[in-house]
């Protein structure tokens, strides 16, 4: 655990998410509608659901909440939740730069935050927005630390 932060560092699957109790496992989705690489397939090989309600809510987004820093909860199990969180505009680095958001990220992990305490969950992730989204994990913990940990919601970040 980094003392400053409150966050838990360890090595492992954020698809198998450990210890006891109430678990949302959060992670970043573009804001394109588009799910197949990084994360989303370690999640889709688990559970059919995230995916689907993903691709419906983007399907549907004219009706819905759908767009930068918006979040969706999917239950896949009795005490265990997704987050999926448009955190990146786009996909793949272009003139544009990197596809990461950082107030998108922002916005979403407080509705996490916001879902967690109302579940008295903890939340569980890889290093979001660090991947094919581009982003440095320097201003994403950040961010972490003030939405979650700040107001008591537990967070373990995985390693794989």
């Amino acid at each position: 655990m980094t003392e400053n932060t409150g966050i838990s560092y360890v090595k492992g699957d954020a698809t198998a998410p450990q210890g006891k109790g109430v678990k949302v496992i959060a992670h970043i989705c573009n804001d394109l509608g588009g799910w197949g690489k990084g994360f989303v397939l370690a999640l889709s090989r688990r559970w059919p659901e995230p995916e689907a309600a993903y691709r419906r809510w983007h399907r549907e987004r004219a009706r819905n909440d759908f767009g930068l820093g918006a979040a969706q909860f999917v239950q896949v199990g009795e005490r265990l939740w997704v987050a999926n969180v448009v955190g990146q505009r786009g996909m793949g680095t272009g003139s544009k730069g990197v596809p990461v958001r950082y107030e998108a990220i922002d916005a979403g992990l407080g509705r996490v935050a916001a879902r967690a305490a109302e579940l008295g969950a903890s939340v569980h992730m890889p290093r979001i927005g660090c991947g094919l989204a581009g982003g440095k994990w320097s201003r994403v913990e950040p961010l972490i630390t003030e939405r979650l940990t700040r107001h008591g919601i537990p967070v373990t970040v995985y390693d794989r």
